[in-house]
């Protein structure tokens, strides 16, 4: 039992470090090949991870090769593109003006509803409402809203906009973000004193906290030391 369970480990996190060399890509986003070796990655450890007959170096060999062959495809994609339309194939118009585009569905083998119901889900209800609607070698359809039915935006009213930029967090779920910090010109004892002020003691009753382009300090407690501050 405890050489499967260290069998076990070893393999888990084999795969783990597998996937997370492969990108962050969620299943959703996967190109044809990427979701091939993921299925893979698990058959293949899946077999000495059931089977103690089977050595374990033949699976984390298996998982190697498929790492390469992910790779290889990766490489060979990025350099040309005939072989990254075969492999990946190409996007495909299903909308135009308006008007689903009936032969791209067949060739696609994709139904009405499923395209009616990926609408729905970007906020498009009606057909009528979309200059193109493109579906995407990874099964996601993209929708450009005619210019009467896209949202009205400040350039659109010519409405000057200040920079908002990316808050960065600085403290999660207790535990301060050190390297973000730094990046900021910051440090802890600058930190631990902004709390202060507020009230907070120590960053472990903080929830989260973040500092805007402009300076602003927000922070939330958590549920003993609730509070919620704008500096």
């Amino acid at each position: 039992m405890l050489i499967v369970f260290f069998r076990v480990l070893i393999l888990y996190t084999t795969v783990l470090f597998f996937l997370r060399v492969l990108g962050k890509r969620q299943v959703s986003t996967l190109q044809p090949s990427e979701l091939v070796t993921i299925i893979l990655l698990a058959d293949v450890a899946a077999i000495p991870m059931a089977t103690t007959g089977t050595p374990l170096v033949n699976g984390l060999v298996g998982l190697f090769a498929l790492l390469v062959a992910s790779y290889t495809i990766s490489y060979i994609t990025m350099k040309s593109m005939r072989l990254r339309a075969f492999i990946s194939g190409r996007p495909t118009i299903v909308i135009a003006n308006g008007r689903i585009v009936e032969d791209a569905m067949k060739e696609l083998r994709y139904t009405i509803n499923d395209l009616l119901e990926q609408l729905r889900m970007l906020g498009y209800p009606d057909v009528q409402d979309i200059e193109f609607g493109v579906l995407e070698t990874n099964g996601q359809l993209s929708v450009i809203p005619k210019s009467q039915k896209r949202p009205v935006t400040p350039a659109d009213l010519g409405v000057a906009t200040e920079y908002e930029g990316l808050p960065t967090p600085l403290i999660v779920d207790g535990h301060v973000d050190e390297q973000n910090l730094r990046q900021l010109g910051l440090d802890v004892n600058w930190l631990l004193g902004q709390l202060a002020q507020r009230g907070i003691r120590s960053p472990r009753d903080v929830l989260y906290a973040s500092l805007d382009t402009k300076g602003n300090l927000f922070f939330q407690a958590k549920a003993d030391r609730q509070g919620v501050s704008l500096a």
